[in-house]
This record gives C-alpha cells, sequence and structure tokens, in this order.
C-alpha cells in the first residue's frame, strides 16, 4: 500500500466521521427543538448548516472534489446566524464586519460561479 492510498484512506475515514458527527449533530438539534417546543431562526440556520455539510460531503463522493461554493455558502449561513444570535444589543461596528464578510464571499460566489461560465464556454 503506497502513500497516496493511505492518505486517501484515512481522507474517506473522516469524512465518514464528519458524517456522522453531523447526522448526530441534526439528531440532538431536532431532540432540543421537541424539548423547547419552539423552534427559531437561528434553529433553521444551524440545521442549513448540517444540511450543507452533508451537502458538501454528498458532492465529494459523487464528484471526488468539494465544488468551493459549497464551503463558501456554509461560511455565510454561519455569519448570519451569528448576526441574529447577537440581537440588538451587540455592538454595531460587530455587526458591519460580519456583514461585510457576508458580502465579500458573495462576491468571492458571484466571481466564482462567472469563471467557470466563461470556461465552459470555451
Amino acid at each position: 500500500m503506497n502513500v497516496k492510498n493511505i492518505i486517501g484512506f484515512i481522507e474517506k475515514l473522516f469524512l465518514v466521521i464528519i458524517a456522522i458527527f453531523t447526522i448526530a449533530a441534526m439528531g440532538q438539534e431536532i431532540f432540543s427543538l421537541i424539548d423547547r417546543s419552539r423552534v427559531e431562526l437561528q434553529d433553521l440556520l444551524l440545521m442549513f448548516i448540517y444540511a450543507e455539510v452533508l451537502g458538501m460531503l454528498a458532492a465529494f463522493y459523487s464528484s471526488h472534489r468539494i465544488p468551493i461554493t459549497i464551503p463558501l455558502f456554509i461560511a455565510m449561513t454561519a455569519l448570519s446566524r451569528l448576526i441574529i444570535l447577537q440581537g440588538k444589543d451587540g455592538n454595531p461596528s460587530i455587526l458591519l464586519y460580519e456583514s461585510g464578510a457576508i458580502i465579500m464571499i458573495a462576491g468571492a460566489c458571484w466571481i466564482i460561479s462567472r469563471v467557470n461560465i466563461d470556461k465552459n464556454n470555451e
């Protein structure tokens, strides 16, 4: 067994572990929501992040690569969740920084999509 195969095996093992932990975290969140009998926007965003992580793993297994836009979408969702969790009492400058980060990530997604469109047209 060469080094490439060993690293590939370890990578796949960690991806399976990530999938298992993500599903476990989703289950914990669902039980927490049932226990509280209340669903809030931050809970939905957290569930969306879990779904995106599973989607990223599925994309890797189907194409053996992870499209860069999926982690960027996860980052935007995580930043949105942070903004919501801060509420109205948070520091306004932090809100501006987080909002600016979302705009920068969205811009990066747009540039990547334009590059992919131009590459496919060639």
